[in-house]
C-alpha cells in the first residue's frame, strides 16, 4: 500500500463522513482549494453515526480471574462477566437505567477497570451536536450486580467534544481520567484566535469516584480525534499516551506522567505532516520492572507503518523504533502488552479478503522480538485487536460480526 493509497483513503474517509471533515476544515493548508462538497445534513449524519451498532467489547479481568465485559446494545451500556474464559456468560447488568447515545467505535469506546471487587467504567456519551460529547463514569461496589447513576466528569459543559477517553485505578483506590478536550479551541474561537487541534485533560478521583477534582489540563494541541492510552507506572502514577501536533501540522506522539510536575515528552520523530486526524491512536504497557512499551502508526514519507520502542528511564530515553507489519496489508491499530519480560504485540491486517490479527513477542523486554505470525481472522466487519492479561497469561480480545466474541490466549 503506497502513501498515496493511504492519502487517498484518508482523503476518501472525510468525503464519506462530513460533519468529520467539517471537523477538521480548520487545519487545510493555507493557499489549498477548497474541495466542492455538496450541502449535507450533518446533524442527521451524526446521528446515523450515533445509531449505528457498536462492534467494540471491551474486556478486563479482576484479580480472581474473572473476565469482565463491557458491551453497547443500543442505548445502554451492560456489564458482563465469565468464569470460563468467555466462554458463558453472566447476565448483563445495564450501566446507565436513562438511554444515552454511547459512542463504540474503535477509537472511542467504553473503558472498564476490576479492582478489589469494585467495577469502574467510563464511556463518552454522544451530544446534540455532530462530534461532540461528555465523558461518563460509574461505578458497582457490588460486584458489578448494580451500577452508580452515571454522572459527568468534564467540568466543562459547553457542547463540544469531550471524547477519546481512557480509564485507569490505582491500588491506592485513585481513579484517573484522561481525554480529548476542545473547550480552548472554543474559547479563541470566541476571540477569533488560532488554535489548533484539541487538548488533552484529565481528572482525579481521591474516594472511590463518589466525586472528582476539578479538570487539568495536560497539554495543548493534541490531535482531534486519536484515543488517548493511559497505563499505570509502578509507583502508581498513571502515564499517558498521545498523538499530538507538533510545529505547523506534524502529529507525532508524546507521553506525560500525570504527577502534577512532570512535562510532555516527545515520543516519536516520524515527521507526519497530515491535515486531519488519522483516526489512529497508540498504545502503552508500563511492566514491572518499569519499563515503558509504546506502539503507534504513523504515515510519513520516509518513516510510515508500524512502530514499536521502549524506555527504561520515564522517558528520557527511548530504544531505537521497531518498524513491524506489512504496510502493504494494511497493517495499523497496534495494542501492547507486557507481562514481566514478555512482551506482546497485535495488529490488524488485510490479505485482500479477510481481516487477519498478526502476533509478535518478545521474551527480553523488547530487545528481540519473534517473527510475527497471524493467529485469527474473519471474512467480515471487525473491532480493533485488544490484549488483557489474567496476571499470568496474554489474551488476544477481539470481536467480529460473523464469529462474535473471541478470547484467545497467547500461547509462546
Amino acid at each position: 500500500m503506497s502513501n498515496s493509497t493511504i492519502a487517498l483513503l484518508l482523503a476518501a474517509t472525510l468525503a464519506a463522513c462530513p460533519a468529520l471533515a467539517e471537523e477538521h476544515a480548520g487545519h487545510a493548508k493555507s493557499g489549498a482549494a477548497a474541495p466542492v462538497v455538496a450541502p449535507v445534513d450533518r446533524g442527521k449524519v451524526w446521528k446515523d453515526m450515533l445509531a449505528k451498532p457498536s462492534l467494540a467489547i471491551t474486556t478486563a479481568f479482576d484479580g480472581k480471574g474473572r473476565l469482565w465485559l463491557a458491551t453497547i446494545r443500543g442505548r445502554y451500556l451492560y456489564i458482563s462477566h465469565s468464569d470460563d474464559r468467555g466462554n458463558t456468560l453472566s447476565a448483563p447488568v445495564k450501566v446507565n437505567v436513562e438511554p444515552e447515545d454511547i459512542l463504540g467505535d474503535g477509537e472511542n469506546r467504553p473503558k472498564i477497570v476490576v479492582r478489589k471487587g469494585v467495577v469502574y467504567v467510563s464511556y463518552t456519551r454522544g451530544l446534540e451536536k455532530p462530534m461532540t460529547g461528555d465523558i461518563r463514569f460509574s461505578r458497582s461496589l457490588d460486584s458489578g450486580r448494580s451500577f452508580s447513576v452515571p454522572l459527568t466528569v468534564n467540568d466543562n459543559r459547553e457542547i463540544i467534544s469531550h471524547r477519546f477517553e481512557t480509564l485507569w485505578v490505582n491500588d491506592r483506590g485513585q481513579i484517573y481520567l484522561a481525554w480529548l478536550d476542545k473547550r480552548d479551541l472554543s474559547a479563541a474561537q470566541r476571540e477569533n484566535k488560532l488554535y489548533n487541534g484539541a487538548a488533552v485533560y484529565y481528572t482525579v478521583s481521591d474516594d472511590g469516584g463518589a466525586s472528582f477534582r476539578p479538570n487539568l489540563k495536560a497539554a495543548d494541541h493534541s490531535c482531534e480525534c486519536c484515543r488517548v492510552a493511559m497505563a499505570l507506572d509502578i509507583d502508581g502514577t498513571p502515564v499517558i499516551f498521545w498523538r499530538h501536533i507538533y510545529g505547523k501540522n506534524e502529529r507525532d506522539h508524546a507521553m506525560l506522567r500525570l504527577d502534577g510536575k512532570s512535562s510532555p515528552i516527545r515520543v516519536s520523530y516520524d515527521r507526519w505532516e497530515v491535515d486531519a486526524c488519522p483516526h489512529h491512536g497508540g498504545a502503552l504497557s508500563i511492566a514491572p520492572d518499569g519499563v515503558y512499551h509504546f506502539v503507534w502508526f504513523d504515515n510519513a514519507p520516509e518513516r510510515h507503518g508500524l512502530f514499536y520502542a521502549h524506555s527504561a528511564d520515564r522517558g528520557n530515553r527511548f530504544s531505537a523504533p521497531l518498524n513491524f507489519g506489512n504496510f502493504e496489508a494494511q497493517a495499523g491499530h497496534p495494542h501492547v502488552l507486557s507481562l514481566g519480560k514478555a512482551v506482546h504485540v497485535v495488529w490488524k491486517e488485510f490479505d485482500g479478503q479477510n481481516s487477519v490479527i498478526m502476533w509478535m513477542s518478545s521474551a527480553d523486554g523488547g530487545k528481540a522480538w519473534q517473527a510475527p505470525r497471524q493467529i485469527t481472522a474473519t471474512a467480515g466487519a471487525s473491532d480493533h485487536p485488544l490484549l488483557v492479561a489474567d496476571g499470568a497469561q496474554a489474551y488476544l480480545s477481539w470481536n467480529t460480526a460473523r464469529e462474535g466474541f473471541r478470547l484467545i490466549g497467547m500461547a509462546p
